[in-house]
């Protein structure tokens, strides 16, 4: 049998490419699935309410700002053949993952990993390994203040802490907000 993470290519976005749409769809279900799952009704409002045509395009304006600074701070995770053997069977990206370009480091003294998403038809099959190893190979390019990667995570999303858990992350102060 072969190895659902080896039908699948990680390459770096590409904003020149047709990328774009491709990359908002998976952005918009990362969003989606941070209300929902993981708090309440309000929450989720709130995460499906923000994803307006003039957020998507703020939103990937600024993704391709970050690629000009650093071509490898976005990754995504292409099916290179569908489960029947053609592309046109399977999405766009399975999943793709984003670090913060090295001048946004002094966010938090470290490289910062911003999101990580994959389709959920593909998770548990190595693509979120695949892309995280990507990520690592990103931070390690970085001149940072501090040799670590941080990242914030919900704390009502189980499966992403186990994941972070298994990386070897480890609690490291706690994010608070509040409404402007």
């Amino acid at each position: 049998m072969t190895d659902p993470a080896d039908a699948i290519t990680i390459r770096p976005y590409d904003p020149a490419a047709d990328d774009a749409n491709a990359l908002w769809a998976l952005k918009r279900r990362f969003e989606l699935g941070l209300g929902s799952g993981t708090g309440s009704d309000e929450k989720e409002a709130t995460y499906a309410a923000k994803l307006t045509d003039d957020y998507r395009d703020r939103w990937l304006a600024w993704v391709r700002q970050c690629v000009e600074e650093d071509a490898d701070c976005v990754v995504v995770a292409e099916p290179t053949a569908g489960t029947d053997g053609s592309a046109e069977s399977t999405p766009p990206f399975v999943g793709y993952a984003f670090v913060l370009p090295e001048s946004l480091a002094f966010v938090w003294d470290a490289a910062v990993l911003n999101e990580i998403y994959v389709r959920p038809a593909q998770r548990g099959t190595g693509v979120a390994d695949d892309l995280f190893e990507s990520v690592l190979a990103c931070a390690r390019s970085q001149a940072l203040p501090l040799d670590r990667i941080v990242l914030d995570v919900d704390r009502e999303n189980p499966r992403a802490r186990a994941f972070y858990d298994r990386y070897g992350f480890e609690h490291w102060g706690e994010m608070v907000a509040r409404e402007l």
